[in-house]
């Protein structure tokens, strides 16, 4: 039997092995597929505890993570941050909670906790390493009253060890993350786990980080909504950097507005990381993001759609999609300007030619370093410590099959040069001239794209927001995703569009919906 069949055939037999989680009592509350706000209502109608649905996570990551391997580390604190959260409901039941209260989420393993995890980009060579202090997202979703459930896998460093060799959702620490829909399918990163396990209802919701793709790249394809913010929006201190004037912080869900819950409880001033997030907390609007969960967002917004070069080597089938989707929007009142173009795209496509591969390998270095040196205690202390580390364990690293020449090349950079801060010019001219100049000349709410084509290239370059929202499953049961993406500080009119679109389509599907419904051996009886 080939591998891809027989792997599936496993994925479908431990599912309808797994026994059901019951409370007993009097009603029925199911859990699968449960939103942020049906939680919270369960919680509010003594349906529900934190500590149930963090043991009904914990039961399904014990039976579904050996085959996706999406998930690194539980907290061993999860439980008890849970009946906290359940003592503090109890106690003070009329106070004004956040929607994150109570609400397990997992945090790609990029993502600095203290507590007894590990944060390591997947790697052995952070094993062991102890940050002294919560990332900034960490410190607000804690401050929300949020559990911290776990570390989810991750492309190892963010595929930068030995790009473009290491497969998508391979890292040492976890070997190869699966996609939850097609056996064998590419899960794309590098924060595959965040949204595999969020797919597979191992989770809430969970936090990934993106620079070039890495959460609409995975939301897209493992069909869920991936929310990056313009770059500032949420704090980088205390995350594994790459580049940062690229790196972002934001939500992978099952729902737009899942995603959004995540997000305004995350979002704001960091004076650890200032200059990004004082310059992006003027954007944040009063009230926050919720308010903008509006169905008939899609209602006068402007459209545009960049067709070159992005279709021509994209899936018919998702393309014929796409087509539908258009007419959607133009049913539910959008003007689509169609068959633009954006100067120099051929450019913002090669990060060789535009410059941004030489400033990344220049900035992770630096910026690594320095993340390094803050750590409390860690047995490397510098991008050159880790390919001693790689080189002296290679079995660990498969070092023999993927190699470290990315590693390599950003270590023979010496910093900040006057090449670097021309590229980082260039890449902004571009952004400028291209992007921007397209979107203010056209009076454009957002760009719409299927699939990854704008989050990879022109979104990234220039720190700008977009959201993937499902939109389909091809033949062989792959997932697409139709992404919106707009200016810096546009996150209201995205949220808008993104939720519209959901609400009218309502195409998101569970894994294994066609044959074995993976939510639906699993279910809570309470009282």
């Amino acid at each position: 039997m080939a591998p891809k069949r027989l792997l599936l055939l496993f994925l479908r037999l431990i599912i309808l092995t797994v026994p059901i989680i019951t409370v007993k009592g009097q009603d029925d509350f199911t859990l699968a597929e449960a939103t942020i706000e049906g939680l919270q209502r369960a919680f509010d109608e003594n349906k529900l505890t934190s500590l149930q649905l963090v043991d009904f996570y914990l039961h399904r990551i014990e039976n579904l993570n050996p085959l996706l391997r999406c998930i690194l580390e539980i907290n061993p604190d999860a439980r008890v941050q849970a009946e906290g959260a359940d003592r503090e409901r109890r106690s003070n039941r009329h106070r004004r909670r956040s929607f994150m209260h109570g609400i397990p989420v997992l945090l790609k393993d990029s993502i600095d906790t203290n507590d007894e995890m590990n944060t390591t980009a997947g790697s052995y060579a952070l094993l062991g390493s102890v940050a002294g202090r919560d990332a900034g997202v960490v410190e607000k979703l804690r401050k929300a009253g949020a559990v911290i459930l776990g570390k989810a896998s991750l492309t190892e460093w963010y595929s930068f060890r030995a790009f473009p060799i290491i497969p998508n959702g391979w890292c040492a620490r976890g070997g190869q993350a699966q996609n939850p829909y097609v056996a064998g399918g590419d899960t794309c990163g590098s924060s595959s786990g965040s949204a595999i396990s969020v797919a597979a209802n191992m989770v809430s919701v969970s936090l990934g980080s993106e620079t070039h793709g890495s959460i609409i790249c995975p939301a897209d394809y493992n069909s869920v909504v991936g929310f990056k913010p313009t770059v500032g929006l949420t704090s980088r201190a205390g995350v594994i950097p790459v580049l940062p004037k690229q790196d972002t912080i934001g939500p992978m869900a099952r729902t737009v507005a899942d995603a959004v819950h995540l997000l305004d409880a995350i979002v704001g001033f960091d004076p650890r990381d200032s200059e990004a997030t004082s310059e992006a907390a003027r954007f944040i609007p009063d009230g926050g993001y919720r308010q903008f969960l509006n169905e008939y967002g899609i209602m006068g917004k402007r459209l545009g759609v960049i067709r070159r070069p992005f279709f021509d080597t994209m899936n018919r089938s998702i393309v014929s999609a796409f087509e539908n989707h258009l007419d959607l929007l133009r049913a539910r009142g959008a003007t689509i300007i169609d068959d633009l173009e954006i100067p120099n795209i051929d450019i913002i496509s090669d990060p060789t030619a535009s410059g941004e591969l030489m400033l990344m390998q220049a900035e992770f270095k630096s910026s690594l370093n320095q993340y390094l040196k803050e750590l409390r205690i860690s047995s490397v202390r510098s991008l050159a410590d880790i390919i001693e580390f790689n080189q002296m364990n290679p079995e660990l690293e498969k070092l023999e099959e993927y190699g470290q020449h990315m590693f390599i090349e950003s270590e023979k950079t010496n910093g900040i040069g006057e090449k670097e801060r021309k590229a980082a010019e260039y890449l902004e001219k571009l952004s400028l001239d291209g992007f921007e100049k397209v979107m203010k000349e056209q009076k454009l709410d957002a760009l719409v794209a299927p699939g990854i084509s704008l989050a990879m290239t022109v979104l990234a370059i220039g720190g700008y927001p977009a959201i993937s929202v499902p939109a389909g499953y091809q033949s062989n049961g792959m997932p697409f995703g139709i992404c919106f993406g707009g200016l810096k500080g546009s996150e209201p009119k995205l949220i808008e569009m993104a939720y519209a679109f959901e609400q009218a389509t309502r195409l998101r599907k569970p894994p294994f919906s066609q044959s074995f419904d993976l939510t639906s051996h699993f279910h809570f009886e309470t009282a």
